[in-house]
């Protein structure tokens, strides 16, 4: 947005120290939030993977035991068809007949050996699934616990909090409003590559109130003059002189 009139290198200079101290107050609500935000959604995701992995188990053990169920009907049905054949040789006609039938005892002998260790195998399954759906079950109570006490948390600061950040906000945005495009783009950039978001910073005890790097006394006497916007060679941050801003 184009400003509508020019303004002096003091006024600009005052604009700025007025929108960092807003904006220094906005980092301070959102210091006291701390990483709440981030772990909230961090537990949210956790817990909707645990559901689904849990889903998934116990469509796992549904199909365990239907197979279990099968193996064990495979038994019966074996069983019930050796008997059929052992009755049947009493009454053979010849050797072949015997011999067939014998075959055929044998094949269901085996198949009720097969299906006693595949019915095995899967009730051991199935108790490997029960211990993995309840110890899911656990971990799934203890996100939620530890979510609605962040939630908890979270919410007492934000009541606390929200009205205060959003007049701040909307003071913040009414001060950027005043200031020249590419100053007030200059200033974003560099609040945006420090973490404690000063951009706007005095000259204390000589030094650069960033990051402490020393200011030659000659470029003291241009910051005091507030004649143009001066950068602190090491850090890049605005650099004012310790007698015109008091930040909170």
């Amino acid at each position: 947005m184009a400003k509508d009139k020019e303004i002096s290198m003091d006024e600009k200079l005052n604009l700025l120290l007025d929108l960092q101290s807003i904006d220094s107050q906005i980092d301070k609500i959102h210091t006291l939030k701390g990483e709440l935000p981030l772990e909230v959604k961090d537990l949210e995701d956790e817990i909707e993977g645990l559901n689904v992995r849990l889903s998934n188990l116990e469509k796992d053990l549904d199909s365990l035991k239907d197979d279990v169920s099968k193996h064990k009907n495979n038994i019966v049905e074996a069983t019930s068809l050796i008997a059929k054949y052992t009755k049947q040789q009493d009454n053979v006609k010849n050797n072949r007949e015997f011999d067939a039938l014998t075959k055929e005892m044998e094949l269901q002998k085996l198949e009720v050996q097969l299906s006693e260790k595949r019915s095995k195998e899967g009730v051991f399954k199935i108790d490997a699934k029960k211990e993995a759906i309840e110890d899911t079950n656990k971990k799934i109570a203890d996100k939620e616990k530890a979510l609605k006490a962040k939630n908890k948390e979270l919410e007492k600061i934000i009541a606390e909090t929200d009205k205060e950040e959003k007049d701040l906000q909307k003071k913040s945005d009414v001060a950027s409003k005043k200031i020249d495009d590419r100053l007030l783009l200059a200033y974003s950039r560099i609040r945006k590559a420090y973490r404690n978001g000063l951009a706007v910073v005095n000259v204390e005890r000589d030094s650069c109130g960033g990051c402490f790097a020393q200011v030659p006394p000659q470029l003291q006497m241009e910051i005091r003059k507030r004649k143009k916007i001066i950068l602190c060679e090491h850090c890049g941050r605005i650099l004012v002189a310790p007698d015109i801003t008091e930040f909170a």
